[in-house]
């Protein structure tokens, strides 16, 4: 999922992580890798966000997957894995 900025700016809010600048050099290898998505690196590795089923009217939220891990053998590097949730769920728009 591709978040505008202001999305990006309220996932941050309650998910602690950093986003990946859309100009960082690693991001047109990524989407080739992962898909089109706005990425967020944490403590665990690199995230994206995927939009959750169906919600109470009016509120669209996202749950937070992990798609790399730091590596043990070296914690500056990120390895690859089959995506998995978390039990980070954030909510991205109050729709009226």
């Amino acid at each position: 999922m591709r978040l505008t900025p202001v999305l990006v700016e309220r996932t941050l809010s309650q998910f602690k992580a950093e986003a990946v600048p859309d100009s960082h050099p690693a991001i047109s290898q990524l989407n080739r890798l992962f898909g089109n998505h706005t990425f967020f690196l944490d403590a665990n590795g690199l995230n994206i966000v995927e939009p959750t089923g169906p919600t109470r009217a009016g509120v669209q939220k996202g749950q937070i997957v992990n798609v790399a891990s730091w590596s043990d053998a070296d914690p500056q590097r990120l390895e690859p894995h089959e995506p998995e949730p978390t039990d980070v769920v954030v909510t991205l728009e109050l729709k009226h």
